[in-house]
């Protein structure tokens, strides 16, 4: 790990270098007999989802990537309409699974339909749905519970999105996150939940345990998720006030018709971006017309360059006033492109052997290139920076649309890769 440091720092990337070591000491101590092994090389396919409601304006995309990780943990769902339910409710969710993809996996499955059975046919809004998607986080984990191996390590992190035609509602227990994106900027964020929180060490202690290195008891990094039940064990306390509890937190948030969209992610996203990051790049990518799952799986990318080690999954929920194409901002994009590709086929075609992507990105960097996108920079043109014998196409609406591509393997093998594997 710590050469795999060494090669971020002189890649210019000193915060990434110990971002990444305290990320894999983390993965390592996460759950006991958790296999945290790093690939040789990230996985870089992506899995992308999509749909669109009858509702006006309701649409969503999401994209989700191994990366790095020895396996794939993450699982989201999506259902754009609720049975029972009039037009205009719908249910999204990410969940990032921990010791196995097994609580993930079942969430992603299974709470949906809890969702539905706690809301009934006519819930009071917006007091009934807060309780009900707490009652439906709590019922899920007890069915996942009466199924789980006895024993066995393991649980997932979970954020939720419920749309009805006069909330939104955001759940979400662990440190997968969301955000409200609302006028051009940040309306809400959801709050990680950690063991050194005030109101998590005090339940955590009241249960009997402790917290050590900012974690339960020394182990799990966070203090809500489903599963874990090797910390939900306490005698004569219900299940939101054990050591690890499934309790949500639920936001109700009014809709108005400056509400843009909504971006549910695992961690890996929120480890290589800021919220304001994702935002801004979510938002540019909408005003260019590029899809919300092609927009996902180019943030997925952005990130993985940016140096995140982990598996990650996002979502984006875009409302009636989400950005629309902008002729402006295409415009401005075509000569970005434009102006990369050319710098990017002058340095090859000036140095005596093939320039790798690291010292094209040094270069790069060193310069002053304005209009680079918001929040993912250089980063989030990559594919664009990938070194090889470049030839200058034309630029069209449609290539700016969904980015000059390259195969994602082409930039893998460019990528710094750890040269100390987790055990």
């Amino acid at each position: 790990m710590a050469a795999f440091a060494r090669l971020l720092e002189r890649l210019g990337w000193s915060g990434r270098a110990q971002e990444a070591a305290e990320q894999e000491a983390e993965a390592e101590r996460r759950v006991p007999g958790e296999p945290g092994g790093l690939l040789a090389a990230p996985r870089c396919s992506q899995r992308l989802h999509a749909g669109a409601a009858t509702a006006p304006g309701l649409r969503f995309g999401a994209s989700a990537v191994q990366g790095w990780r020895a396996r794939m943990e993450d699982a989201h769902c999506a259902r754009l309409t609720l049975p029972g339910l009039p037009s205009g409710w719908a249910f999204f969710a990410v969940l990032d699974g921990h010791g196995g993809a097994r609580a993930a996996r079942f969430g992603a499955r299974h709470l949906p339909g809890h969702v539905l059975g706690e809301l009934g046919p006519a819930p009071r809004e917006p007091g009934d749905v807060r309780r009900a998607l707490r009652g439906a986080f709590l019922r899920a984990d007890a069915h996942l519970r009466a199924l789980w191996p006895r024993s066995d390590p393991g649980g997932s992190t979970a954020v939720a999105l419920l749309v009805s035609p006069s909330f939104l509602y955001l759940a979400h227990c662990g440190d997968s996150r969301a955000l409200l994106s609302r006028s051009g900027s940040v309306a809400f964020c959801t709050e990680d939940h950690r063991p050194h929180r005030p109101r998590e060490r005090e339940r955590i202690h009241d249960a009997g345990g402790t917290v050590r290195r900012r974690r339960v008891e020394g182990s799990l990094a966070v203090s809500r998720a489903l599963g874990d039940f090797a910390y939900k064990q306490a005698p004569g306390r219900p299940p939101e006030l054990q050591l690890v509890s499934a309790e949500p937190e639920v936001a109700a948030l009014a809709r108005q018709a400056e509400d843009e969209f909504v971006l549910l992610a695992s961690d890996g996203v929120w480890d290589a971006l800021s919220g304001a990051d994702l935002a801004g790049l979510v938002a540019s990518r909408l005003r260019l017309g590029v899809a919300p799952e092609q927009l996902c799986a180019q943030l997925l990318d952005t990130c993985l360059c940016k140096g995140s080690l982990d598996n990650m999954t996002c979502m984006v929920v875009c409302f009636p006033g989400a950005p629309g194409p902008c002729e402006e901002a295409i415009r401005r994009e075509m000569a970005l492109d434009e102006v990369l590709s050319r710098k990017v086929a002058e340095l090859y075609l000036s140095a005596q052997e093939p320039p790798c992507l690291n010292t094209v990105f040094r270069t790069l960097e060193s310069e002053d290139i304005p209009g680079l996108p918001p929040g993912g920079g250089l980063h989030s043109k990559a594919c664009l920076c990938s070194p090889g014998p470049l030839s200058l196409p034309k630029l069209t609406l449609n290539s700016v649309r969904l980015q000059r591509s390259v195969k994602r393997s082409e930039i893998a093998r460019n990528l710094p890769a750890p040269t100390q594997r987790l055990t």
